[in-house]
């Protein structure tokens, strides 16, 4: 009774909220969570998504995923902005290709942008109101953005998913570097260093330990009436036992992978079940981020969980579009 009293007071609430526009920085169509989260992002009503920016890899095709479901979910509002891009990406890194095999990112009814790191300046530019910027992947993109325009971070919230602090994958001991700052170090840099109204991140200790599963997972599992979650699934039926780190689709009726990044969306927007601690760190060149009271990146770190079976539930929900 408790969850579902609060649950409802947060949907009253949700409703009274100013909607915040978003940009989405993300390397959707590599892993499967970007998909989750862009779907998250979509149910939420706190949020306006404005913008989806590619990030590293094959522009195009990250871009077509990110288009197709938004067609799906009838949001052909949103520009797709197309980031930098290293060429076509070879087939057994294209982990959501067969969903797109046919999809012709040049009928999208939406907007392309084919320099999309000039798009999204000058979105910020012409916004009269704060802009969030949702990063959920390596960020070579926004640090073009950032050099080539300095002045727009001034105007632009950061919520991110990076690093690591107290605790790895897996709730484990941080060992491993997280791959979204390994992948371009100097970038992110870059981007925490560009003077952000202000920045939140969910690193490892909190946002590696999320997936849904059991009764969470069965109610998503059985909504295929429901069009943007049908696509989802689809999608994880097409990129599981196309990644190396999987076992094949065993998983796939059981639970979703780590929700890594719905975490960072959850941040745009919330803060019930989670505690923040603000701090103070740098980047290793291998692509740590490690505590330093004298360090140049300061940050609201979402560093541990409140009530992570609360969360769940409530990210459940929010999926099925019912808070």
């Amino acid at each position: 009774m408790r969850i579902r009293s609060l649950f409802a007071g947060l949907a009253g609430a949700a409703s009274a909220l100013a909607v915040t526009p978003v940009v989405l920085s993300t390397d959707i169509a590599g892993d499967i969570d970007d998909t989750w989260a862009l779907a998250h992002l979509l149910r939420s009503p706190e949020l306006d998504l404005k913008m989806v920016l590619t990030e590293t890899g094959e522009a195009r095709y990250r871009g077509s995923v990110a288009a197709k479901l938004l067609e799906v979910a009838e949001r052909t509002d949103v520009d797709i902005a197309l980031g930098l891009s290293s060429g076509v990406m070879a087939d057994q890194y294209r982990h959501q290709g067969p969903w797109v095999a046919d999809y012709d990112l040049a009928a999208y009814p939406g907007v392309v942008h084919e320099d999309g790191i000039q798009a999204f300046i000058d979105l910020v530019r012409a916004s009269d109101e704060t802009i969030t910027v949702i990063a959920i992947g390596p960020v070579p993109s926004l640090a073009a953005a950032i050099k080539r325009a300095p002045d727009i971070a001034a105007k632009c919230n950061l919520t991110s998913m990076h690093g690591a602090f107290d605790k790895g994958y897996g709730g484990g001991p941080v060992t491993d570097s997280e791959y979204n700052v390994r992948a371009d170090v100097p970038a992110l840099r870059t981007v925490f260093d560009a003077g952000w109204q202000s920045i939140k991140i969910t690193p490892l200790d909190t946002c590696g330990i999320v997936y849904l599963d059991g009764e969470n997972y069965q109610r998503i599992w059985s909504a295929m009436h429901d069009p943007l979650l049908r696509a989802v699934i689809e999608n994880y039926a097409v990129w599981a036992p196309r990644v190396p780190w999987m076992d094949g689709i065993s998983l796939l009726t059981r639970s979703t992978p780590t929700l890594f990044d719905d975490v960072a969306v959850y941040l745009a927007y919330g803060d019930d079940f989670i505690a923040y601690e603000t701090i103070r760190f740098h980047l290793t060149d291998e692509g740590h981020t490690v505590r330093d009271p004298e360090g140049p990146h300061e940050a609201e770190v979402a560093i541990r969980w409140t009530d992570l079976e609360g969360f769940k539930t409530f990210l459940t929900g929010r999926l099925l579009g019912e808070l």
